[in-house]
């Protein structure tokens, strides 16, 4: 089935943007909503301070107290990108500022599961810490810091994640979802959340006179803007204008080589050149790397790996990374031949599908369920949960991605609620959640997640839709565009790639990897132009085709050092 191609809506403001930008430009940023010029300079002193965040200034204090009086910190960080780098994050700054015992200590998914639990607590009391630091999961752990109280360490919570109706009783909460809270993005990552408890920090510490007093420069928290890019991106929040600076801010200073050895010796073993470094490589080729330590053995490896300045020591921790995510690969197109071969048994037409779609296998990785929920939600357009056992044979633990119009942590409330002792336990934000449940209860949760999915989603909602930029003009396919249009960004979650569409005469296609499609495509007078789309062949297209409509990305391709511009094909099937 064809998808289908909506045109974005373009605001009014494009007037006033094209006034001072290329009018391509200008029209992209109208219809992302932007209004203001100003809305995409992205220079630090547009960040909106700290001090409407909830509870920072106590947070600050517990960390003030704890660097000043050197007592033992330590940093419970989630196992996926964003918590690494937001446990990197806090150790680096902290160090910075004069702390001398910082230690972390990351949870293996396989033996403790997600989050502050009493177990993982138990283990941590082993490291005598007198302030524990949660960063990127914590505002569900009712008992785990009823836990580490009753073990005497005061405890800072600092996470992203929706909030339930019962908040922990720690000593200080940041998250910008709290009820109440005017920061005004609610869309930071738990890396961009600990980024800014650290700006509080260092003014305490400087009001207190400690920098002086020490004798200790005051630190350039700037520094850590590579790892806080990295962490928003790779977990996939959406890019409103403080994400966005972060993002370009952190892009810059790797840009320039000024980033941790771990991201650059990652980007280097991914094929990626730090002067180019765009927001889709820390996405797409570092996020991967740096998680398959999460999802196959233990993150440790990977928040060793960006604190670490010994450069042989990172490159031997980089070709491990490289491996396991490797690994991860050769399980996930495991995964997803099985879960694609559940979809045909259910012998039932797209269209009758569940709206909610649960798939669950005994054999499948409990680590790579998430990136087999996407690529299924991408295939079916509709939201997903992948399911897997347990460390107890008795209970599942799923993962869910979602698609726009279905906040899927809501959804999962509202299933809990409707069905008391249904859930073990759930959490998440709008578009990624994840769940535990008794075995004996995934039929049932099956039938409840389609119900409540069926009241958010239309059926419009369930054919493939691919937003689109419009056409450009035979004069716009040339490099100076591509170009600009790469740098424009930075692009992701919320604040999508310019797709542009159109219909083209179609003078080559071959097949090239056994599975990608190479085009040369002509419009109108235009010159010819190099074209690929990835994962795609042209099995079941007429012989004589001589035209194609095409959804594509303006791309600058790189070969032999010489630049040229190159269709990314979204979507394409032959013109009628």
């Amino acid at each position: 089935m064809n998808s289908e191609i909506i045109r974005r809506r373009v605001s009014a403001s494009y007037q006033q943007l094209a006034a001072e930008l290329h009018p391509v430009l200008a029209r992209i940023y109208a219809a992302r909503n932007v209004e203001h010029a100003e809305e995409v300079a992205y220079s630090l002193d547009k960040l909106p301070p700290y001090h409407s965040l909830r509870n920072i200034e106590a947070a600050a204090r517990l960390l003030h107290d704890a660097v000043t009086r050197q007592q033992r910190i330590l940093i419970v960080a989630d196992f996926d990108a964003d918590g690494a780098t937001s446990c990197a994050l806090a150790i680096r700054a902290l160090n910075m500022m004069g702390a001398k015992q910082v230690d972390f200590l990351v949870p293996n998914r396989f033996e403790f599961g997600y989050g502050l639990t009493p177990e993982i607590v138990a283990i941590a009391a082993t490291r005598l810490p007198e302030l524990l630091v949660t960063v990127d999961n914590g505002i569900s752990s009712i008992e785990g810091v009823a836990a580490a109280r009753a073990f005497g360490m005061r405890v800072l919570v600092t996470d992203h994640h929706l909030p339930g109706a019962q908040l922990p009783e720690a000593d200080a909460i940041v998250n910008p979802n709290l009820p109440g809270d005017a920061f005004p993005s609610k869309a930071l990552a738990g890396v961009g959340v600990i980024f800014y408890v650290m700006l509080a920090v260092r003014a305490q510490l400087r009001a207190s006179g400690w920098f002086a007093q020490q004798e200790i420069p005051e630190p350039n928290l700037a520094h850590l803007l590579d790892l806080v890019a990295l962490g928003t991106v790779a977990d996939v929040v959406p890019l409103d204008y403080t994400n966005r600076i972060l993002v370009a801010q952190g892009l810059a200073r790797i840009r320039k080589g000024a980033c941790c050895a771990g991201i650059a010796a990652l980007l280097r073993i991914a094929g990626r050149r730090l002067e180019r470094v765009a927001a889709s490589d820390l996405g797409f080729a570092v996020g991967p790397r740096l998680n398959a330590a999460g999802r196959l053995e233990d993150m440790s490896l990977g928040i060793c790996c960006l604190l670490s300045n010994d450069a042989e020591r990172v490159e031997r921790m980089v070709r491990e990374l490289n491996d396991l995510n490797a690994q991860r690969r050769e399980i996930e197109q495991e995964m997803q031949l099985q879960a694609h071969e559940l979809l045909n048994n259910m012998r039932l037409d797209e269209a009758r599908l569940p709206v909610g779609l649960c798939l669950f296998d005994e054999t499948w990785h409990q680590g790579v369920i998430g990136i087999l929920a996407s690529r299924i939600k991408d295939k079916t357009h509709r939201p997903v949960i992948a399911f897997a056992l347990a460390e107890k044979e008795d209970e599942v633990k799923g993962s869910a991605r979602s698609v726009v119009g279905v906040h899927i942590r809501d959804v999962l409330e509202a299933v809990a609620t409707a069905h008391p002792g249904m859930l073990t336990r759930f959490g998440g934000h709008a578009m990624a959640a994840g769940l535990s449940l008794p075995r004996e209860h995934l039929a049932a949760f099956m039938d409840a997640f389609d119900r409540e999915v069926r009241r958010h989603l239309s059926e419009d909602a369930l054919r493939g839709m691919i937003h689109s930029d419009g056409e450009l003009r035979p004069h716009e396919f040339d490099l100076e565009l591509a170009r600009l249009l790469r740098d424009a960004g930075p692009w992701g979650q919320g604040f999508p790639e310019p797709v542009f569409e159109g219909v083209f005469m179609l003078e080559d296609r071959r097949i090239v990897g056994e599975k990608h499609l190479k085009l040369r495509l002509r419009s109108s007078d235009a010159a010819a132009v190099d074209a690929i789309a990835f994962n795609t062949t042209d099995a079941g297209w007429p012989l004589e085709v001589r035209q194609v409509s095409v959804a594509y990305q303006l791309d600058v391709n790189e070969y032999n050092g010489r630049e040229s511009v190159q269709l990314l094909v979204r979507h394409i099937h032959p013109h009628e």
